[in-house]
């Protein structure tokens, strides 16, 4: 059986986008390489981590795009559950991330907002389904 297991963001710095997530989400750190090129959040049964882009390039030789060069958010996103979206999305402006789109009722009852963290990684703040 395939089980997943990790989601892992390339970014510019892995300290400083771990030490976001703590400080914005109260998230805890599970790791962090003493190279600082990789570390874990726990988050679960699934690790959310982040890699620093000199690993990333020495895994992808024909590179990649870079979620922080990127003008525009790229097509995948994070996405925590959260019971009060707006006072979320608020603590993660707090701590640098940048406004996408406030917190909005979405038709089928729950509510969603959208940042950019500071490492430029598309965040979606929400509501459980069917709250």
């Amino acid at each position: 059986m395939v089980k997943f297991g990790y989601t892992i963001y390339y970014v510019a710095d892995v300290d400083s986008t771990l030490l976001f997530f703590e400080t914005a989400f109260s998230m805890k750190r599970k790791f962090i390489t003493d190279e600082k090129d990789y570390g874990e959040l726990d988050t679960g049964a699934t690790v959310l981590s982040f890699a620093s882009h000199e690993l990333g390039k020495s895994n992808f030789q024909g590179g990649y795009i870079s979620a922080s060069d990127s003008k525009e958010p790229l097509g995948v996103e994070i996405a925590l559950v959260t019971d009060d979206v707006a006072l979320a999305h608020n603590d993660a402006i707090k701590f640098g991330a940048v406004e996408l789109k406030a917190p909005e009722s979405k038709p089928w009852g729950q509510v969603v907002s959208y940042l950019r963290c500071p490492s430029g990684i598309l965040l979606e703040l929400c509501t459980p389904v069917g709250s």
